[in-house]
């Protein structure tokens, strides 16, 4: 049985996951219905897929005694769980149980939909989001709309050159204005 492939993405309403610098702070409204929605999305996952920035970001955090200290059992999670970067420029991944691809991403994906595990998710990482919708590798988005505009910022499918029609199958709208919506593709 082929593994699935699950985006989940926090956006701003106009449609961005990072502002032109790269800051997603705007897209931290932590509250106690959030966090445990987060804490228990997080836990059905299999493999986690990074580009090298998002990778950079999560590495730089989930391994810290501050992870640990703020939210521990997540933090163990995230330290436990397998996970993919890919990047043409790092020379090794260091963070626990992390494999490192510099090739095709379309085809490593492709091959790892084949492996034998739980399903995946990709966090971030928006280009290879569009290098993936593009190919019609994602089976679900689970995208996150935060309450703020920004005005200009960075798309996860900029670059995608077809329409790839979509159904709303789930959503819930969350006390701090998130509204999360699950999607899967119709062709």
């Amino acid at each position: 049985m082929t593994r699935r492939l699950k985006v989940f993405n926090l956006i701003s309403l106009d449609g961005f996951i990072a502002d032109l610098n790269g800051d997603m702070s705007w897209a931290h409204r932590h509250d106690p219905e959030w966090l445990e929605f987060v804490q228990g999305n997080a836990q059905g996952g299999g493999e986690i897929i990074f580009g090298r920035i998002t990778y950079d970001m999560m590495a730089g955090y989930w391994p810290t005694p501050m992870a640990a200290q703020q939210n521990p059992s997540l933090a163990q999670h995230m330290n436990e769980m397998p996970k993919v970067v890919f990047s043409r420029t790092l020379n090794e991944a260091a963070w626990n149980n992390t494999r490192l691809f510099k090739g095709d991403v379309a085809g490593e994906v492709r091959k790892l939909k084949n492996e034998p595990g739980k399903d995946m998710v990709i966090f971030g990482s928006g280009t290879i989001v569009s290098q993936l919708a593009e190919e019609n590798l994602i089976d679900d988005y689970q995208l996150v709309a935060c309450p703020v505009v920004l005005g200009k910022g960075k798309s996860m499918f900029h670059g995608v050159t077809h329409k790839i029609p979509l159904k709303l199958t789930q959503s819930r709208t969350f006390g701090n204005g998130n509204v999360v919506s699950w999607y899967q593709p119709t062709t």
